[in-house]
This record gives C-alpha cells, sequence and structure tokens, in this order.
C-alpha cells in the first residue's frame, strides 16, 4: 500500500515532525488543525463558531488535494478548551456534516498550542 504525505508548509511541521495529512491507500488521516491562515494569523478571534468554521474548510482543501471530500469524512475529533461552548462548535460542524454524519467526539481540554485557539479538529476519511 502506498502512503502520501501532505504538507502545509507551517514551519511547525519539521520542528515536530509531523504532516497536515496522511493517505495510506483509501484512508486519509487529517492532523489536528487550529484557526490559522497561511501567514500563522489567528481567524475568528474569540468566536468559536468562526474558529470552527474556518478549521473545517481548512480540513476540506487539504482533503480534496489528497482526492476525497467531505462527504468521505467518517470520524472528527473536537478538542475545544470551553465545553460550555458547545453549540457554536456544532453549529459550524453541523452545518457542514448535517447529511453526512460522522461519528465524532468533542473533548473538552485543558489547553491548545496557543491561548487564543478555541477549538482543534482531527478528522479521518476514507474514499470508496
Amino acid at each position: 500500500m502506498s502512503r502520501t504525505n501532505y504538507s502545509s508548509g507551517a514551519k511547525w511541521e519539521a520542528i515536530v515532525g509531523y504532516s497536515r495529512a496522511v493517505k495510506v491507500g483509501n484512508t486519509i488521516e487529517v492532523t489536528g488543525t487550529v484557526a490559522v491562515d497561511d501567514d500563522s494569523k489567528l481567524v475568528g478571534g474569540n468566536d468559536a463558531y468562526e474558529q470552527t468554521k474556518y478549521i473545517l474548510q481548512k480540513i476540506e482543501k487539504v482533503l480534496e488535494r489528497a482526492g476525497a471530500t467531505m462527504k468521505d469524512v467518517v470520524r472528527t475529533r473536537m478538542f475545544v478548551t470551553d465545553i460550555s461552548r458547545w453549540e457554536e462548535y456544532g453549529k459550524a460542524h453541523g452545518e457542514v456534516f448535517a447529511v453526512i454524519r460522522p461519528c465524532t467526539s468533542m473533548i473538552e481540554v485543558k489547553g491548545l498550542i496557543d491561548k487564543d485557539y478555541l477549538i482543534e479538529i482531527e478528522a479521518t476519511a476514507v474514499v470508496i
């Protein structure tokens, strides 16, 4: 089975040793994704909905590069810093996945790598 790594070009990939996504066979794993743009600037400020929406757009772009779509997503994992804002995160997630309905988890964590990140999302897609 072949393996393809997809890079975003972020400086952290080489430092930490990871890829934006990895495709092995027909499975694509997307690494934890936060709401930062190509210049490493936060998108969405303190708005949980906007951060979530932007992250899902980033995930969609790397899936497309790997030959998949959001319809191929079978699992998402949302790591959030304030679970009381679940409806904000959930609204953005639901707008993308209302029909697809992958398995998902929303887990409150003590913090993410930057205090301004409210949510980090991982995704798994299987292309059939």
